[in-house]
């Protein structure tokens, strides 16, 4: 862009000299027209020092957004890792006969499990509720925590309950 410019100015110049038969009334117009050619120039250097000035600022900012951009690409790939892992993933176990601590992998199809120590079979809750189950009837196979008496367990006594005992042993 600058040699087209020169290149007109250049052409500008010579015309002016050929058609302008006063040596005073050229070297005039040559003065005048460099100033304000200078004052042209001028602006076009601010604008164009505007221009990369603006041009720094959004490159420094597209530079920030690129590396929030990959640290939000990084972090969507970890927790898309977390959930769609190839394998999987393990849920760990404490077995409530031996306390052996195991780990398998997550299958809500699967209701049971055997501790591989001691081979007791270990009901599998997928649910995620941690409080007992308020209709137990103490019958599963992992159950220590029902307050539901079993056939070996006799129920505790209920006050008033002592005397019809006694009366029943009575009439024997």
């Amino acid at each position: 862009m600058k040699i087209k410019l020169r290149d007109e100015y250049n052409k500008f110049i010579e015309d002016m000299e050929k058609n302008f038969k006063k040596k005073e009334d050229l070297d005039y117009i040559k003065e005048k027209f460099a100033l304000f050619v200078d004052k042209v120039i001028d602006e076009i250097d601010m604008i164009l020092d505007y221009k990369q000035e603006k041009m720094n600022e959004l490159e420094q900012k597209q530079k920030e957004i690129d590396e929030k951009m990959s640290k939000m690409q990084s972090i969507i790939d970890n927790i898309e890792k977390d959930i769609y892992a190839e394998d999987g993933f393990d849920f760990e176990i404490i077995c409530p006969y031996c306390d052996n601590q195991f780990v398998i992998d997550v299958d809500e199809d699967k209701t049971e499990v055997e501790c591989p120590v001691c081979n007791n079979i270990i009901e599998l809750d997928w649910t995620g509720d941690t409080e007992d189950d308020m209709d137990c009837d103490g019958s599963c196979s992992s159950c220590h925590g029902c307050d539901v008496p079993t056939d070996e367990e006799e129920p505790e006594e209920q006050p008033g309950q002592e005397d019809e005992q006694e009366n029943n042993d009575d009439d024997m």
